[in-house]
């Protein structure tokens, strides 16, 4: 769903790229090349139309920007580590007689000077 959601948002992102840069500046932008456009859209050209399209566009980008970082959460709250079996992690030590090597308080000294 969030790959999904994520080709969505690129191909939102380059419709709002080039539904801004058609849309009259001073420029003129890329709408200099796009002919006689003025009367399929109507009297007022395509100033009227671009910028609706623009808004539309920009609102359904924070629409999916939105829901892809609630699913982001949702996943973000199942960790890695938690599927990891700590008994393995952790090797294990064989007992050993530890006493015999480790000399204690009560030994005394009796070399002779």
């Amino acid at each position: 769903m969030i790959s999904t959601l994520l080709v969505v948002q690129i191909a939102l992102t380059i419709a709002i790229v080039i539904a801004v840069l058609l849309q009259k500046s001073s420029s003129m932008g890329l709408g200099a090349y796009s002919g006689s456009n003025e009367s399929m859209f109507g009297a007022k050209g395509p100033a009227n139309f671009l910028s609706k399209a623009t808004f539309a566009l920009a609102l359904i980008f924070v629409f999916n920007t939105l829901a892809m970082g609630y699913l982001y959460n949702q996943e973000k709250a199942h960790s890695v580590a938690d599927t990891i079996s700590t008994s393995t992690s952790v090797p294990t030590v064989a007992d050993t007689n530890v006493s015999s090597t480790v000399p204690t308080a009560t030994e005394t000294n009796t070399s002779s000077k």
